[in-house]
């Protein structure tokens, strides 16, 4: 039984069972953190939804009870107890035309009702502006106490992060130690392993040198079947003549490299050559080009010139038409001055 390897599949077998102990329990935390902040999360949810809902029955209390709507008086519980007689006077809204109680114009209250009525709207908008301003300051708190709340709940969410940080480098730390001392052992076990192979193989280097299957006796190749035929597994080189033979033949290989590498240089120079002259070619042409450029441009600024010069005439011959004009311009400049 090979011990060491038995050992070795052990301490291999622990270290994989040592990293996914580790690993798992980083998951674990991982699902903890995570099943911590979803709860957090929906606590929060919670609470956003209660807020809105509370904001909403506290909007409909203040801004839409029921005796502001327009059917409130098909409902009303109280409707018997502020119904009026059958008639209190002459302008009462029940008479209607086919009553022959009240005529068009014949209002005798018309002054006092107006005056109540607009009274009567003054107190409903400074009711509803106060209403309001509670409503937005109850807002304001409500939204100071959401902020307060999700700053704390964030705060708390930040420390528990920065604690399975800490875990977490803290498993990273002790991982790297227990790796770092598994490389130490295997790099102690390696050495061992390189020493141990290099004395075997210097001792079967000795066997081998002190032994007979190296000795360099040609005896021990001939066969007993004939001097010209030799044992292969002791056979320890060839002759004399069997190596002047390769010699000769080594030679011959050498000389037919130099021919073709003669050949083959004698090509690169005509190539060399050709190359040259296309380059000597070119450069010619190139230089032609330039020439005939060279010429085209002088002509072209020539003729440049010419036009400038004719430009710079035609406009000394307008100034001078200017200036012969020049007191009837100057009582258009005077006359444009007393305008503006």
């Amino acid at each position: 039984v090979d011990k060491d390897a038995l050992d070795t599949q052990v301490k291999d077998r622990k270290i994989q069972e040592a990293a996914e102990k580790a690993r798992n329990e980083e998951l674990a935390n991982e699902m903890k953190q995570n099943d911590k902040i979803m709860c957090m999360l929906e606590e929060r949810q919670k609470n956003d939804i209660r807020n809105i809902n509370k904001a909403i029955t506290e909007f409909q209390k203040n801004f839409q009870k029921p005796e502001t709507r327009r059917e409130f008086d098909l409902s009303d519980p109280q409707a018997l107890k502020k119904d009026k007689p059958a008639r209190l006077s002459d302008d009462d809204p029940r008479c209607t035309v086919s009553g022959l109680q009240k005529f068009m114009g014949e209002d005798l209250n018309y002054d006092q009702r107006m005056k109540f009525q607009k009274e009567q709207l003054r107190e409903w908008s400074l009711q509803q502006q106060r209403e309001w301003k509670n409503a937005l300051a109850d807002q304001k708190f409500a939204d100071d106490l959401y902020d307060k709340n999700r700053i704390a709940l964030d705060q708390k969410t930040m420390e528990q992060q920065q604690k399975e940080e800490e875990n977490r480098r803290a498993v990273c730390a002790a991982t790297k130690d227990f790796n770092r001392t598994q490389a130490a052992e295997l790099a102690e076990r390696k050495k061992l392993e390189k020493y141990q192979k290099m004395k075997d193989d210097m001792d079967e280097i000795s066997s081998l040198l002190q032994g007979d299957l190296l000795s360099e006796n040609p005896e021990q190749a001939v066969s007993s079947f004939g001097r010209h035929r030799v044992i292969t597994d002791r056979w320890k080189g060839m002759n004399q003549d069997q190596l002047m033979a390769i010699r000769y033949s080594q030679q011959q290989q050498v000389l037919e490299k130099l021919r073709l590498k003669e050949e083959e240089r004698q090509r690169d120079a005509e190539w060399d050559r050709q190359s040259i002259q296309v380059a000597r070619a070119q450069l010619v042409l190139e230089r032609h080009q330039q020439q005939q450029n060279q010429e085209r441009r002088r002509a072209l600024d020539n003729i440049n010139a010419e036009l400038s010069q004719e430009q710079k005439s035609k406009n000394i011959y307008l100034k001078e038409e200017a200036y012969s004009n020049f007191p009837t311009n100057q009582y258009y400049a005077q006359f444009n001055t007393t305008s503006r």
